[in-house]
């Protein structure tokens, strides 16, 4: 039996992993305005709002838009340099794929919700960048969780000629 060796993932276009790349680390950088924010003349209702998004929306958006910007053979790449043992795989059990999607969504929903609900979290007055932290830590988990094949639908949602291919119940995914 030949034994296949594993290729280095070839680098997107340097383009689409410049653009990805740059979008993913402006995200990130998203809690860093909070400061500049907080020291406009704006309404406090609008430096709250603007504040919580720059905390808890913005990278989340940020990091969805890269990751479709890169696709999988981007996501394959940076996987590849990053880090070779912690990669997920390609495909995933029902349970893990499942158990992945509420971390996916969690974090989105509470960066939402954050503005008002914000008033009933403890310590989130004193200190809401670790909300922050956790939110963007558990969005990042969710990826690795839910495998390769996620990156793929993911990447589908902004492709306009992308069409779902949702089985019927009862009757298997496999091709003959």
């Amino acid at each position: 039996m030949v034994e296949e060796q594993m290729a280095s993932p070839a680098p997107p276009s340097g383009k689409r992993l410049i653009i990805g790349g740059l979008v993913f680390v402006l995200g990130f950088m998203g809690p860093a305005f909070v400061p500049l924010v907080a020291a406009t003349n704006l309404p406090t209702e609008w430096k709250t709002a603007l504040s919580g998004l720059l905390l808890l929306g913005i990278p989340e958006l940020f990091m969805l838009i890269a990751v479709a910007i890169l696709g999988r053979p981007g996501f394959e790449y940076l996987k590849a340099r990053l880090r070779k043992g912690l990669a997920p795989p390609v495909r995933v059990s029902r349970t893990r794929y499942r158990f992945g999607l509420v971390l996916f969504v969690l974090p989105l929903a509470l960066g939402w919700l954050m503005p008002y609900v914000s008033p009933w979290l403890p310590g989130y007055s004193t200190h809401p960048v670790v909300y922050g932290v956790v939110g963007d830590a558990v969005f990042l988990i969710s990826l690795w969780v839910l495998g390769g094949e996620f990156w793929d639908k993911l990447r589908a949602l902004f492709i306009h000629e992308a069409r779902a291919q949702v089985p019927r119940a009862g009757h298997s995914t496999s091709s003959i």
